[in-house]
């Protein structure tokens, strides 16, 4: 066989085999991609992504897009192939599995947790928009969750509205602990409750819940924590406090397959756009992203690259960045999109009053601080 012909044959056979090495072998690593955009204005699946019933409503027009990132599974062990070309891709990037899953996280637990926080999200939506619109929301402090074996199990149980602990009224969730841990373990604690049952019945009926009964717990000692040597030593009934909202009217978010609390935001704007006269969007093809409490603060999110590249395909214009990700979406921002700073609800209703009135100059950019 010629030398050359022989040459060829060999690199020929060494490069089959260096893909094959590629294809089998494996690599902790995952990837992030731009995923599905939605108008919170719009359908989705042929329903309203936002339907409000019990209060007068206004035709809306133009987008105020919620976006997300794809993302493999929890099981799915990329090769190096794919992980190289995913680190080339611009419209894709390639993270260490454990920045998506940590902790061995299986991906069941993953989308628990995710929808969960989607849940969560939605609330806020509701409360923060209602309140930027001064329209009272009625909140109470309830049990969120009961531990497993815990001093609370069979007292107390998911959704009573804890009143008082020791004859202290509660105001927020993080009231309870604190009152809870002004004990040693093994001391009395007395909640003042009102049935879940009871709740939800007033609740239904539109009246105020009544029927508040003191149940008494013994409080125990917290499980050890590596990361506070100290938590041993504090006291612990074994429940969660959350926050429990009563609208005045029924606003449903609607959107499957989809999760985290990321879009918090734009159902934010998407409520109030309906709730008000006027267009809030001027007609304009509008994207964003970030979390929100109920006070309105936005917050940071993660895969703001892909969002944005997301959103630029999708047909946005303008793309509302919440400041703590502006660094980031600066650095590489798809051409033909305006970051647009956002740090509260409030910031953003007023930039798309400026986006109306063609006051782009004005906006508050992620390129600027």
């Amino acid at each position: 066989m010629p030398r050359r012909t022989a040459t060829m044959l060999a690199s020929t056979l060494i490069l089959i085999a260096l893909l094959c090495a590629g294809v089998l072998i494996r690599v902790p690593y995952s990837e992030m991609s731009p995923g599905p955009t939605v108008n919170t204005l719009g359908d989705a699946r042929g329903e309203p992504v936002l339907h409000i019933s019990g209060h007068k409503t206004y035709p809306t027009s133009g987008n105020l897009n919620m976006t997300t990132v794809r993302v493999t599974g929890a099981d799915y062990d990329m090769n190096i192939v794919e992980a190289v070309y995913g680190w080339l891709a611009h419209d894709s990037v390639v993270v260490p599995h454990d920045t998506l899953y940590p902790d061995g996280k299986t991906e069941e637990e993953s989308t628990q947790e995710n929808a969960e926080e989607f849940s969560q999200s939605q609330e806020s939506a509701k409360v923060a928009a209602l309140e930027e619109l001064k329209i009272p929301v009625t909140s109470r402090v309830v049990v969120s969750t009961v531990v497993k074996d815990s001093a609370a199990e069979g007292v107390l149980h998911a959704g009573d509205v804890i009143k008082a602990v020791d004859g202290t009224a509660v105001e927020q969730p993080e009231d309870v602990a604190k009152l809870v841990t002004k004990h040693e373990p093994g001391e009395e604690v007395v909640f003042t409750i009102i049935p879940a049952k009871a709740a939800a019945a007033a609740e239904k009926a539109g009246k105020e819940p009544q029927g508040a009964h003191d149940v008494t717990l013994t409080t125990r000692k917290a499980p050890e924590d590596p990361a506070d040597p100290s938590a041993e030593d504090r006291a612990i009934v074994g429940i969660q406090a959350g926050t429990d909202h009563t609208f005045p009217f029924e606003i449903d978010i609607k959107l499957a397959d989809v999760g985290g609390p990321s879009a918090g935001l734009m159902f934010s704007l998407g409520i109030i756009d309906k709730l008000t006269p006027g267009k809030l969007t001027g007609g304009k093809f509008i994207a964003g992203t970030g979390t929100i409490d109920d006070d309105g603060k936005v917050g940071p999110i993660g895969g703001i690259n892909m969002k944005l590249v997301g959103a630029r395909d999708a047909g946005a214009r303008y793309f509302l960045t919440p400041d703590d990700n502006c660094s980031a979406a600066a650095s590489d921002t798809p051409s033909g999109l305006t970051l647009v700073r956002v740090k509260t609800l409030d910031d953003a209703t007023k930039s798309l009053e400026k986006i109306r009135a063609g006051d782009t100059a004005g906006l508050p950019s992620c390129s600027t601080g």
